[in-house]
């Protein structure tokens, strides 16, 4: 395996000393600014992070070795030999891929083969978020690519863009963009980090959800699969979510993978690329070194985040951040979670489902029952998860306290005022534990 990158926030979770000597500052993801939170020394557990290791000196050397030696497959530039076309799926705006690094080396073996730039098409894995702007596309590509090549979204609701592949053995029905069915030759990049339904994210997942169908999506994020306690962070085997989106991608065909691992001011740390699944599992194995965090006892608060931007940009996000430290905070416990929420809840869909549950116990009721979906309510199913396990105080400036309040968490006027009153609440001898750059480490308990 060679190695990968991330982009840069600003001083993301490195402790600094605070005004009391007995404090601790923690820089927390927040936004674009990143925020500060103030914890007594006598009760910090952590700050928990993701292991340091060295990023790469070039990037875009390494992916092009990664290219020409890849893993599982044989070499880009024999596969894209003799092809009419291309299409390159990459991520949207929500995750913070490297692609830049990725496409040039990709676009030089690509070019080189014979495939000209007016037959490739870059098509963005929406999934089910909603469309990206020009000026996304420009942040996420680059002024040159963006100007320069086709560059398409995925529109997860509109059934007549989609084709039929195949149907998996838990008979959920694979429809996939049809501009990658048709594709001649068909290329992932993509990100490897912990994911709370999926294990981890990356490979199989740019297919689906990336660029699957809602017909497909609502059953591979249904209730059948999420309540099964294996579709979880950091859990591959057993994990029905992350077996069904891998026979799906088979299903839909996939020739190669670009995927990266990024560090703690994200630049990349390693590079995978070739088969969908080999490639993969082998960035997996680099990551989940890196990324767990032991703690030796559960806590009584987690203060955490969302990863800054562009993940905190709404509470649909924003719920990743708290799923992950339910294995170190005892039941009944409280997490305390800033994210900016610059966008508001989420897609109207994702708002009317707070609108129409009055609780949580409500809500899954309904989607337990035979007749009742709204499209995205597996990530309030996730914040059923959490809810049900412990208390959510939650800081947020893009949405306004009486929203938040409706949405089954606690709105807090600041992040060192609800630490205060949580610290009060469970007593002198309780602990927090603090997770900067929350979704992208996976705290678990020692042994």
């Amino acid at each position: 395996m060679v190695g990968v990158f991330l982009l840069p926030l600003p001083s993301a979770h490195i402790p600094e000393d605070g005004g009391d000597e007995n404090l601790m500052r923690v820089m927390l993801d927040y936004g674009r600014s990143g925020m500060a939170v103030d914890v007594p020394d006598d009760r910090l557990v952590g700050p928990l992070a993701v292991r340091e290791v060295s990023p790469l000196e070039d990037p875009s050397a390494a992916v092009a070795i990664a290219l020409e030696r890849p893993i599982g497959a044989p070499p880009l530039r024999e596969l894209a030999a003799g092809r009419h076309d291309a299409c390159i799926v990459v991520c949207d705006i929500t995750r913070p891929v490297p692609n830049k690094v990725l496409l040039g080396p990709i676009f030089d073996v690509v070019h080189g083969a014979g495939i000209p730039r007016e037959r490739v098409l870059i098509l963005v894995a929406t999934g089910m978020h909603r469309p990206s702007t020009p000026a996304e596309k420009i942040e996420m590509l680059g002024q040159e690519i963006a100007a320069t090549y086709r560059v398409e979204d995925h529109h997860g609701t509109r059934m007549d863009e989609h084709t039929l592949v195949g149907t998996t053995p838990r008979n959920i029905p694979a429809w996939i963009d049809s501009r990658y069915v048709r594709a001649g030759l068909k290329i992932t990049t993509g990100l490897i980090e912990p994911h709370l339904m999926a294990g981890y994210s990356g490979g199989r997942k740019l297919i689906c959800p990336g660029i699957a169908a809602l017909e497909t999506v609502k059953l591979w994020h249904g209730p059948a699969l999420l309540e099964n306690p294996r579709a979880n962070y950091g859990i591959l085997e057993g994990n029905p979510v992350h077996e069904e989106n891998t026979r799906i991608g088979r299903l839909a065909g996939c020739d190669f993978i670009v995927n990266v691992t990024l560090d703690s001011q994200r630049r990349v740390t390693s590079v995978v690329a070739g088969d969908m699944e080999q490639a993969f599992l082998h960035g997996v194995h680099f990551i989940e070194g890196i990324c767990k965090a032991q703690v030796a006892q559960p806590v009584d608060s987690v203060v955490t985040d969302c990863g800054g931007y562009p993940l905190d940009t709404t509470f649909y996000q924003a719920i990743k951040g708290m799923v992950n430290c339910l294995s170190i905070l005892k039941e009944g416990g409280t997490i305390i979670a800033a994210s900016s929420l610059t966008e508001g809840l989420g897609n109207p869909e994702f708002e009317s489902l707070f609108r129409d549950n009055p609780s949580i116990e409500v809500f899954m009721e309904r989607i337990l029952g035979e007749h009742y979906f709204v499209k995205d309510q597996w990530q309030v199913e996730e914040l059923a998860r959490v809810r049900r396990h412990s208390r959510v105080k939650m800081v947020a400036e893009g949405v306004a306290s009486e929203v938040l309040a409706h949405c089954f968490v606690e709105p807090a006027r600041d992040i060192n005022s609800a630490l205060a009153d949580s610290l009060a609440e469970y007593g002198p001898d309780a602990r927090v534990a603090v997770i900067p750059k929350g979704p992208y480490v996976l705290p678990v308990l020692a042994g």
